[in-house]
């Protein structure tokens, strides 16, 4: 029972300390313990002590950067850290600013308040914003035909998240695919883009980050003619037919120009042979004026000589 009794004053001093400990901690915070913020930006962290304190200390990434006292003295490696009072003349609130963020800055931001306070630590994320650029421009392309457009994002901290439009309506994401790959302390991104072309359209490719005000895009502009292959079609079709029906007036002319041909050709052998009979006959006349062709029984008026008598037929009466 005894050590029970001696025990006692040690565990009421572990309490004591206990509750000192957890009322230093109210008197003392840090905010916010996490920021996000965007490369070249400016963050704020503000320290508050309930109670008097004489020195406080801020460091980034380990390295102590500025140094400021409760009236309001300052000693900073650089003007790119400044603290200063959240409100002219109130030295319970510090506000400790960081201007033209870079990576480098990234990580712990720790603030230190001599005394009985202690130390309290933000984590600090430093996001960076790259480039965008669908490859190859303003397309043109016939009707219904697949489209695949290539959209390439540089330089990006942390991997961003790509996002396509048309016409400003959001793509569907089951039409485009997106990979990422590490180049150094950056990731770049490429995003495809893959669907059937229905009608001119105005498509755009974005990538953000959470800090990022707006996304960071590029647009071209997709034209759409009509099918090529159809007006082939209908060419290829219109040319057979023509040349069908071309080659059937070519043989229907030769056809009828041969017969034409025939025909003069019977008709000219024949008046060449009418020709050569009724030159035969006068001929034969001349010779024998008392010839009578065959087949004629009976004289004509120009059987007769200019005296009024033929002679053949006297001559065959004599």
């Amino acid at each position: 029972m005894s050590a029970s009794w001696r025990s006692q004053p040690n565990l009421l001093l572990v309490c004591l300390f206990l509750s000192a400990t957890g009322a230093v901690s109210e008197q003392f915070q840090l905010e916010p313990l996490n920021a996000t913020v965007l490369h070249g930006s400016a963050v704020r962290f503000n320290a508050t002590v309930q109670g008097a304190w004489k020195i406080m200390t801020w460091s980034v990434g380990g390295l102590l950067v500025t140094t400021v006292t409760d009236i309001g003295d300052n000693i900073s490696i650089s003007e790119q850290f400044s603290p200063r009072f959240c409100s002219s003349g109130d030295t319970s609130c510090v506000e400790f600013t960081i201007q033209n963020v870079t990576r480098s800055e990234g990580g712990a931001v720790t603030c230190f308040v001599q005394g009985n306070y202690g130390s309290k630590t933000a984590q600090l994320y430093v996001q960076e914003s790259g480039t965008v650029n669908i490859m190859g421009g303003n397309v043109t392309v016939a009707q219904d035909e697949q489209v695949e457009l290539q959209c390439v994002s540089s330089k990006w901290f942390p991997i961003p998240t790509v996002s396509w439009t048309w016409n400003s309506e959001a793509v569907n994401s089951s039409l485009y695919n997106t990979t990422s790959m590490a180049d150094g302390d950056f990731f770049n991104c490429t995003s495809v883009l893959k669907f059937q072309a229905v009608r001119d359209t105005q498509i755009e490719c974005r990538a953000t980050v959470e800090t990022l005000a707006s996304p960071q895009s590029s647009s071209v502009y997709l034209e759409v003619v009509p099918k090529p292959t159809d007006w082939t079609v209908l060419i290829a079709v219109v040319v057979s037919i023509g040349s069908f029906a071309l080659l059937v007036l070519l043989i229907i002319g030769i056809i009828f120009c041969y017969k034409r041909r025939k025909e003069k050709k019977t008709k000219y052998e024949d008046e060449m042979s009418r020709r050569v009979r009724t030159q035969s006959q006068i001929s034969t006349v001349q010779e024998n004026p008392g010839y009578v062709p065959e087949g004629q029984t009976s004289v004509t008026p120009t059987d007769f000589t200019d005296s009024g008598f033929f002679p053949g037929k006297w001559l065959h009466f004599f």
